[in-house]
């Protein structure tokens, strides 16, 4: 066994030697500006042309629908914020869910004070959007509806098929957040009618600081960085070549494989669950029992603070969360918890344990072992 175990994969990835092998060349010897003209030039733009089209394939999509970001938080702004301006003369309503990521919801917050009105649908005690709450929200002046594919805390698959379809039926724009997603189910932009999807690289064994959204070719997004002539004139700035071409691989590579890898992680994951409940009263798994991610599990302990939970199983060599790592620093309790009917008390007594590739049964067993020694004694000292 490792000497740390880390299960925090829904916070981060480690970049997968494949990758790493094939991002390599990119930061030395194929250095080129994939603008300039010349050779050395033309040599990265090749590069990005292919990471374009891995990426493409992955998800349904037409290269040329494909723009590369900095990661899912730009890519979320971009496509809020974006469409929102674009279609501000139609219409200045938007849809959300109340569990979204923080790049989505601020992104809303910060429009509602620009003169847009945001409806935020309810979730149901297991964290899932009703597709009726969403379509009776619609409005004649609704331009964008955004819904997560998979919530990053809690597991939780939403309906996005229906939504979408719903969406697409009235000719409102949808926007999914799949960064959890890729890698783990299959995700199709087509199947989900998704006209807008950000996805995030070192999610899936990908570099930190690459993502991209998929725009629906004829879909109207105002640019959300203004400056040269780079992705197609929609998001200025010198590519980041190397992690670009980590993204293309990774997503390749995540997308191949997926059902056996899926199925392992589930199965350690649903031992995980099973095994920290049988020998541990006042558990509570949170999401949804099924329809969840296969490596997530969320749980919330009586009685026990969890960022004491999170520290003692630290120097116990366990790496895990408290909820999404983008909120890690925050004294409130969970938002998406408190969305799913949890009180205060229990939303800070929860944890997030996400297995990824490199977890092994042993790991598995290990932190089966170690938790209820470790919330016995918490509960003791209280």
């Amino acid at each position: 066994m490792k000497d740390r175990i880390y299960m925090d994969y829904a916070a981060t990835t480690p970049v997968s030697p494949e990758v790493a092998e094939e991002m390599a060349p990119y930061f030395r010897e194929c250095f080129g500006n994939p603008s300039s003209i010349h050779g050395t030039g033309r040599e990265a733009h090749k590069a990005l042309d292919l990471a374009r089209q891995r990426t493409a394939e992955a998800i349904g999509a037409k290269p040329r629908e494909i723009y590369f970001t900095s990661g899912g938080s730009e890519s979320d702004s971009w496509a809020i914020i974006g469409t929102a301006f674009a279609l501000k003369d139609k219409g200045r309503h938007i849809i959300t869910s109340a569990v979204e990521h923080h790049a989505v919801l601020r992104s809303c917050e910060w429009l509602g004070k620009q003169g847009f009105e945001v409806t935020y649908l309810p979730v149901d005690a297991e964290g899932r959007v009703s597709p009726a709450d969403a379509a009776a929200a619609m409005r004649k002046d609704t331009i964008l509806i955004s819904v997560m594919t998979a919530n990053n805390e809690i597991g939780t698959l939403e309906p996005v098929q229906e939504i979408g379809a719903a969406a697409r039926e009235r000719g409102i724009r949808f926007h999914t957040d799949a960064v959890q997603a890729i890698g783990a189910i299959p995700v199709n932009t087509e199947a989900l009618h998704a006209d807008l999807m950000s996805i995030s690289a070192h999610k899936f064994h990908g570099p930190k600081g690459t993502g991209c959204l998929y725009i629906r070719e004829g879909i109207r997004i105002d640019p959300l960085i203004h400056g040269g002539e780079q992705e197609r004139r929609m998001r200025a700035g010198t590519e980041n070549l190397a992690g670009i071409v980590g993204l293309g691989k990774a997503i390749e590579l995540a997308t191949g494989g997926m059902h056996e890898k899926s199925a392992r992680i589930a199965a350690l994951r649903d031992r995980l669950v099973r095994g920290i409940r049988e020998k541990t009263e006042g558990v509570r798994l949170n999401g949804h029992p099924t329809l969840r991610l296969p490596n997530n599990c969320s749980l919330s302990f009586d009685g026990i603070e969890g960022e004491a939970l999170l520290l003692r199983l630290d120097l116990a060599g366990i790496a895990a969360s408290g909820g999404s790592a983008c909120a890690s620093g925050s004294l409130e309790p969970s938002h998406v918890l408190k969305a799913i009917g949890l009180s205060d008390e229990e939303a800070r007594g929860s944890l997030r344990l996400t297995l990824g590739d490199g977890t092994t049964e042993e790991e598995t067993e290990e932190v089966i072992r170690v938790m209820p020694e470790i919330v016995a004694d918490l509960r003791s000292m209280r």
